[in-house]
């Protein structure tokens, strides 16, 4: 009787992760991310540090505090060493990018937080650090992958709808944030 139970429950959760599959005109990020098995991962790795995360952060409908807590230590300003609450939303679009491009490779993380001394050295070395970045209230973060070009990665975060995608094909990377829907870049 309980295998029986089982054995639905699975039959139907793959249904309907299909179904989402199926139809990828959705809202926003979270949209996509729903039908993943009432589950989100994550998995980045920091060239800076040589650290790497994947973690499970989200599960039957609730943020994972302990994997949020793993995920600000490495999201951390690599220089200063400060940590601060990530916005759950920026690994969101992050996550929701990922399974768009039905990818499993980690993210290279060029910067997650950014203290405000960090961010001002960063706008005195280029014109392309935004005075107010959302870096510095952590809900950003530039994403690279190898399997993936900078235009995939930016037109996957673009579909979710969740915050501003800047494109950097220069530097070969994507911003990825939860703040307001915008886009930029080339």
């Amino acid at each position: 009787m309980t295998m029986d139970l089982i054995s639905r429950r699975g039959i139907l959760g793959v249904f309907a992760a299909t179904s989402v599959a199926a139809a990828p005109v959705m809202a926003n990020a979270f949209g996509f991310l729903r039908g993943a098995g009432d589950m989100r991962r994550v998995r980045m790795y920091s060239g800076r540090t040589g650290e790497s995360i994947d973690t499970v952060y989200w599960v039957d409908g609730k943020y994972i505090r302990e994997s949020l807590n793993e995920i600000n230590i490495f999201m951390r300003d690599w220089r200063t060493g400060e940590v601060i609450g990530i916005d759950p939303r920026t690994v969101d679009v992050a996550a929701a990018s990922a399974r768009l491009m039905q990818t499993n490779e980690p993210y290279m993380m060029l910067s997650g937080y950014r203290s405000p001394r960090t961010n001002a050295m960063l706008r005195r070395q280029s014109s392309g650090v935004a005075q107010n970045s959302l870096h510095m209230t952590g809900k950003a973060a530039d994403l690279r992958l190898k399997s993936r070009s900078v235009g995939q990665m930016y037109q996957a975060a673009v579909a979710c709808r969740a915050g501003g995608v800047g494109r950097y094909s220069r530097s070969n990377f994507v911003h990825m944030d939860c703040g307001p829907v915008r886009s930029w870049g080339s």
